[in-house]
């Protein structure tokens, strides 16, 4: 292990320096806008603020205006700059990412510490670092670092690399082929792609793309007709071939996959974020073969784990909330075979590699990998470093190895090679970095949330610490994501300095199948909440934190969850981190992908849906009278998931609102999108302006 750094002295001054007071805001126009459906008329003052701030002269002032409001109260923090300079040491350190082996080649991203984006490398298996050359390096493809490598695949002779290219954060793709031995980028260019994996069969690749639109991508408004289309490497886009669409679906969404051996084409079909799919099926050894449909009830998950011949193995909910892996013949059609039936944890992946079915399953939210014989028979466990996460374990039809992950909050994320034949474990590559893991404790504890229910949460920090300390707590809940113990540097800076950080287990997530899921969403997403706010009090009555010392952060539908209970319980928070959150649950389903979350939020459509979601919505429910902690928005003007004008609404509301003296402030990234693809160095400075706000207002200090 590399010796660690010194460590940088963070001392946080008393709130009654002049940064206590909250800035005066800039004005913002208040219009006469009202949301008037089913009989309710909800007011929409800051309905102008949903236009696009690339177009609208008067969103782009808004927008300045605020960040210059908010720049100057961030720069009057005491020790920010303390905070980012300890936080690029802590990012300063060699990441390596899961490889992808193809024909005796190992590919994989590496990011030498401090470099804005990944650089794509390969290296011959067996060999290592001396047989080590770089294949694209993104960094060198703008001034500002905000174009990133996002979706990348080898073929299977390891002759190309089709790789997409995401500028400026948005989900919108440009795909390019690099000829691997000539290092050379072929002149195939692929627009029009988003939300597209990349999967390699016969001289070519498939993709999912939207039809070509008049004036470009929008990056507001919805758009339909999501299919799957053939890339033959060395021909134009227009040669391309379509292999499947919904044009009675119009809104669905598709994503393709070849099997280990090549042979099977797999494509799954769904309205986007419920996880149920329709499956289908091409055999590719077949020149002239149709599609067959393997499920045709879009009711269920199902997660394709890899093949034996005709036999397609997935991991489904299907008659199982908790999961189980079962194998379809696509010739026969027989009735599903049961291969690994469910039991009392939840399972989340599968993978055949060699003789070996390897099984990844969540006890209480860690990970177990478990292994069976391809007719089901028990196997015994993979060998874990701890409690913790670990992913990966690709598939193979030519040999027993593959690669997989484990990180925890206290373990950088370490790669390990894995010989199923063997059952051994080795380490591939083991990052060294400028802190010691052994200073550092993770428990998990439970608590009683308002309904009865057993919620977990993680609890880390430094080992010998005094408590109560200031304490960050991170939620998300929702869409059937999993929140899983995993290495975060700038949650290790935020325990460095003293404070404890904590995640939630919340329902809404698929921690405990679908019945968990389920208990939080649509007209249970009130669960959630008090999921939320139970962990907060339990925090407090156990000692951990004190009141006036809770931070909570969350992002997306993780923003959502810290607005609402904001409302619901300003006194419980010390300070508040929303990011690019949805705060506006009326109108959420009139931009890009939002229509795709009406399953877990219900659709404002409805008369009781529309109900539910005014109870619960940010910017409809804030409480004039109260005094609120203080709140730092974020979001980017290239968010094209969830739109900014939800935080730009919602931080209006909150200005516009008589609720205390504390700051109530939003940071607008420019050139970012929803998180993927943000170059290091911005990361890098919102951490600190993050920790720096959340720190002083929960008296985070840290002994000389």
């Amino acid at each position: 292990m590399m010796k660690p750094l010194p460590i940088v002295v963070v001392a946080l001054m008393s709130l009654t320096t002049p940064a206590a007071a909250a800035p005066a805001y800039p004005p913002t126009v208040r219009g006469a806008d009202v949301e008037a459906r089913h009989g309710i008329s909800a007011p929409d003052p800051y309905r102008w603020l949903e236009a696009d701030v690339r177009k609208e002269p008067r969103v782009a002032d808004w927008v300045a205006a605020q960040n210059q409001v908010t720049d100057a109260y961030l720069a009057s923090l005491p020790k920010r700059e303390a905070i980012r300079a300890r936080l690029t040491q802590l990012f300063d350190y060699e990441r390596i990412r899961l490889p992808v082996a193809r024909a005796g080649k190992l590919f994989f991203r590496r990011n030498s510490g401090l470099q804005n984006q990944d650089v794509l490398y390969v290296e011959e298996a067996g060999v290592g670092a001396a047989s080590r050359r770089q294949l694209i390096d993104p960094n060198v493809w703008s001034k500002d670092g905000a174009t990133a490598l996002a979706e990348w695949a080898p073929s299977d002779d390891g002759r190309f690399i089709a790789y997409a290219v995401q500028d400026g954060g948005t989900d919108w793709r440009t795909v390019r082929v690099l000829d691997v031995a000539a290092g050379r980028v072929l002149d195939d260019k692929l627009d029009w792609v988003k939300f597209s994996p990349l999967a390699y069969g016969k001289d070519g690749f498939f993709y999912a793309r939207y039809p070509e639109q008049a004036g470009g991508p929008d990056f507001q408004s919805e758009v339909q007709n999501h299919a799957i289309w053939f890339h033959k490497v060395g021909t134009p886009q227009s040669a391309d071939v379509k292999v499947f669409a919904t044009p009675d679906h119009p809104g669905w969404y598709h994503d393709a996959e070849v099997s280990a051996d090549g042979r099977w084409l797999i494509i799954r079909s769904s309205t986007g974020s419920d996880d149920s799919y329709e499956v289908r099926a091409r055999d590719l050894g077949r020149p002239d073969s149709p599609l067959i449909t393997l499920v045709a009830e879009r009711t269920d998950d199902w997660r394709f784990a890899g093949n034996r011949g005709e036999e397609l193995f997935f991991v489904t909910n299907r008659d199982a909330p908790r999961y189980r892996v079962v194998a379809l013949d696509a010739i026969a059609r027989r009735a599903p075979r049961v291969v690994v039936a469910e039991g009392g944890d939840t399972l989340t992946g599968a993978s055949l590699v060699g003789d070996q079915l390897l099984v990844t399953a969540l006890k209480d939210a860690r990970t177990e990998v478990r292994r069976y014989a391809a007719d089901g028979t028990p196997a015994g466990t993979v060998p874990l470093p701890g409690l913790g996460t670990a992913s990966g374990f690709e598939a193979s039809h030519d040999g027993s190895t593959t690669y997989f992950t484990f990180t925890s909050y206290n373990a950088p994320t370490t790669i390990y090679r894995y010989d199923a034949a063997a059952n051994a474990v080795s380490v591939w590559a083991a990052p060294k970095v400028a802190f010691d893991p052994a200073d550092y404790v993770v428990e998990q504890r439970f608590f009683t949330s308002k309904d009865g229910t057993r919620v977990p949460m993680f609890v880390a920090h430094k080992k010998g610490l005094k408590l109560p300390a200031p304490t960050l707590m991170y939620g998300y809940g929702g869409f059937n994501i999993n929140v899983l113990p995993a290495f975060q540097v700038d949650a290790l800076a935020w325990m460095e300095m003293g404070g404890v950080y904590a995640e939630v287990t919340l329902r809404g997530g698929g921690e405990y199948g679908a019945a968990w899921h389920d208990a939080g969403r649509r007209f249970k997403k009130q669960n959630v909440f008090d999921d939320f706010i139970g962990a907060g009090e339990a925090l407090i009555a156990a000692g951990i934190t004190r009141k006036g010392g809770l931070a909570i952060q969350g992002g997306s539908n993780g923003g959502l969850l810290v607005g609402a209970v904001v409302n619901q319980r300003p006194d419980l928070f010390a300070a508040a981190l929303p990011a690019v959150g949805v705060m506006d649950m009326l109108r959420f389903p009139l931009f890009t992908e939002g229509r795709t979350w009406t399953d877990d939020y219900g659709d404002p459509a409805d008369p009781a849906a529309f109900k539910n979601l005014l109870a619960y919505s940010p910017y409809h429910n804030i409480v004039a009278g109260k005094d609120y902690p203080a709140i730092l928005v974020t979001t980017a003007d290239t968010d094209d998931r969830v739109v900014p004008g939800h935080s730009f609404k919602y931080v209006s509301a909150l200005q516009a609102a008589a609720i205390g003296d504390r700051p109530h402030l939003i940071r607008i990234e420019t050139r970012a999108g929803h998180g993927s693809g943000k170059p290091t160095t911005k990361v890098i400075a919102e951490a600190a302006d993050l920790w720096a706000f959340a720190g002083y207002w929960t008296g985070l200090t840290t002994a000389p």
